[in-house]
């Protein structure tokens, strides 16, 4: 698990990795690879600050796969592993 503490109503997500090969068999290379756009949460902040300074708690968490826009969030690297960084807005639904 990743040292990394998202602020506010951003969330830290662990995508899940390309496919390789296409459902007939053929190997698609590194070049023509879609971006992933499910994932895996890791962490998630204290939740949105409204207007008048109240904290509204985050609607997922921790261990939920989720569904996300395509060019959605920031790539980082922490310690080996490749996550994105993104609001809690750019998710677009929890996968059950």
């Amino acid at each position: 698990m990743a040292n990394v503490k998202p602020l506010a109503d951003r969330v830290l997500v662990e995508a899940a990795a390309a496919e390789e090969t296409t459902k007939g068999g053929i190997i698609i290379p590194d070049t023509a690879k879609e971006k992933p756009q499910r994932g895996k949460i890791i962490a998630v902040g204290m939740g949105r600050i409204a207007d008048d300074g109240k904290v509204t708690p985050l609607s997922v968490k921790v261990g939920d796969d989720v569904l996300y826009g395509k060019y959605s969030g920031t790539e980082l690297s922490h310690e080996g592993k490749d996550y994105l960084i993104m609001r809690e807005s750019d998710i677009y639904a929890v996968l059950n």
